[in-house]
């Protein structure tokens, strides 16, 4: 299968991961409902990449189910600052190189801090953005730890 070769999956492939490409038609606002179905996959396997900052514009990777919601208090208890929110576009962009829609953890343009919600270990197999819209890549969730050194918070919620 031809698949395009994007930052992730040239870090992916260095690290010696096993990923399986997956491509499906991207749709404007579609989110992890639309690839999950898309691809035929339960949307809880799906994990979105949500680009965050707290106060002093301290960017960072948050990694949850594609059907639960950040908990943006509790994320801020955990981290120990006042409020964290979400990146705007252009911010994200700088941030990751990456198209929101397309953004992956592997391979961002700075490197930054990842959470990741702790249930995502528990799942057999995840399907992950490989770094452009409408590409997903399915690798074992202990990669999330021994290639982004991800951190495990329990912050979820129901979406």
């Amino acid at each position: 299968m031809d698949y395009p070769i994007t930052p992730a999956v040239r870090l992916l492939r260095e690290k010696k991961v096993e990923f399986e490409p997956h491509l499906y038609d991207y749709v404007e606002r579609g989110g992890t409902s639309h690839s999950s179905e898309a691809l035929g996959v339960d949307e809880h396997a799906v994990v979105k990449t949500l680009v965050m900052e707290a106060e002093g514009k301290r960017p960072f990777l948050v990694l949850m189910h594609g059907d639960r919601e950040v908990s943006t208090k509790q994320l801020a208890r955990h981290m120990g600052v006042k409020a964290v929110h979400p990146c705007d576009f252009a911010e994200a962009q700088k941030h990751t190189g990456y198209l929101v829609g397309g953004t992956s953890p592997f391979g961002t343009r700075t490197k930054l801090h990842v959470y990741a919600e702790r249930t995502i270990f528990e799942l057999p197999l995840i399907y992950i953005n490989g770094g452009k819209r409408g590409f997903l890549v399915s690798v074992d969730p202990k990669v999330l730890k021994d290639v982004l050194h991800a951190e495990e918070v329990e912050v979820g919620i129901e979406g």
